[in-house]
């Protein structure tokens, strides 16, 4: 099979690896890719958002299956766009994808269908704000409905910030939105929980919990994942069996309804207080970095998985894993999630020799001539596997070192909850 798949990130180098290790690979186009991409296949630095020009490249490349990674394609309509041109592709459609395009739009299937959420009101209007402001105790959480980069959730302990917060989301600071969901603080443990879905069936796709504030210790910004590990030990049996009846069911059975089921990756972000699940958010694709400690994990032909969701016969397949944790770190540019300087040279890569637990996953990379360099805030995300979390993280620790990029910062506590 010659495949396509889009992204340029850590989680698009995860899964390009596994296509690349697949029986059924024949090429691998990647759209646009990065360094690490380039080694194992054919990067096309194109606009992905451009459908029709994406759409002749595909064709030009006789591409028999679709992967999409981000989210924004997925929310925009690329596989409606594709699937009308008679391609196949792996992901959800426009209307299912709203799942994450909109913050609105997920909490109103919860109202809907008694799903366990915060409490919350849609506001579009800084009255809006104010109301429910009276109503709460604080913290509040301000999340701008539309995409944002991983970069649209502040957690406010006084009225002037939800104030300031709001006011610049209503005032355009993230293009997609301009309305915000304000909800309660749910003090708790966050997990992730994956799933790949067709139109017919779901199945375990894995559990990771990972690290999204920038400094040690969980504190300061958001960001788009500072790191993360799998699996995630707070997910136990009955709690999966409340995960799956209360959220992820009634969720798949509200689209269906609509006849706009869901297929792809489902990743449902939750908060465990007392043993009980509530939904914070959903993705519409693998996490990132998630994806790279659960990835590795996975011993069934991934091509194979892929194909079967899109002719809906993923009742004919077994998905197996090996027995093993898996953690990440991520290695960024001074500077993230705020200004950075990118085109930053990474010298001792090429030298570094791994063990087949090991992996460096590409993120923000490019290569300049011969050159690597930085070409994002995430640049690289060290990977190993192993028995346990701490010597796991000891190993990632000692691969660092020998990259040994002044350019570069990470957290040392990554997985600080199970070590």
């Amino acid at each position: 099979m010659n495949i396509a798949l889009i992204g340029s990130g850590g989680r698009e180098h995860a899964l390009c690896q596994k296509i690349f290790e697949s029986k059924l690979s024949n090429n691998i186009i990647c759209i646009p890719g990065n360094a690490g991409t380039a080694k194992i296949a054919t990067n096309i630095d194109i606009n992905f958002l451009d459908f029709q020009t994406l759409l002749k490249t595909v064709k030009f490349y006789k591409i028999d299956l679709v992967v999409v990674g981000p989210e924004e394609p997925l929310v925009r309509g690329i596989v409606d766009f594709l699937i009308r041109h008679k391609i196949k592709v792996f992901g959800p459609n426009k209307f299912a994808a709203k799942l994450e395009g909109s913050k609105a739009f997920m909490k109103d299937i919860c109202k809907k269908n008694n799903i366990p959420t915060a409490r919350y009101k849609i506001c579009k209007n800084i009255k809006d704000v104010k109301n429910f402001i009276k109503k709460s105790k604080f913290p509040l959480v301000v999340k701008a409905d539309g995409l944002a980069a991983g970069k649209g959730v502040t957690i406010c302990k006084t009225e002037k910030k939800i104030l300031d917060v709001s006011d610049k989301i209503f005032k355009g600071k993230f293009k997609s939105s301009n309305k915000l969901v304000l909800e309660e603080f749910l003090k708790g443990e966050e997990a992730s929980y994956f799933l790949i879905v067709d139109k017919n069936k779901f199945r375990f796709f894995g559990s990771a919990q990972d690290h999204k504030r920038v400094g040690e210790g969980d504190v300061g910004p958001n960001t788009g994942g500072m790191g993360a590990y799998s699996p995630a030990p707070l997910i136990n049996r009955k709690l999966e069996k409340k995960i799956i009846n209360r959220i992820v069911k009634p969720t798949l059975g509200a689209l269906k309804r609509k006849k706009k089921q869901y297929t792809g990756f489902l990743y449902v972000g939750l908060m465990i207080k007392n043993n009980e699940p509530y939904l914070i958010e959903y993705n519409v694709r693998m996490g990132d970095p998630e994806c790279q400690v659960i990835i590795p994990k996975l011993k069934t032909d991934i091509l194979k998985i892929f194909y079967n969701v899109v002719e809906n016969k993923l009742n004919q397949t077994t998905i197996r894993w090996k027995n093993t944790k898996c953690m990440t770190v991520v290695l960024c540019s001074k500077g993230y999630p705020n200004k950075y300087i990118k085109n930053k040279t990474i010298y001792n890569l090429e030298n570094i020799k791994l063990n087949k637990n090991s992996f460096v996953y590409h993120a923000g990379t490019k290569f300049i001539g011969d050159n690597l360099v930085s070409n994002g805030g995430r640049v690289l995300n060290i990977t190993s596997s192993g028995s346990n979390f701490k010597k796991i993280r000891n190993n990632i620790f000692k691969i660092i070192k020998k990259i040994n990029w002044r350019y570069g910062y990470f957290r040392k506590d990554i997985g600080w909850r199970v070590i």
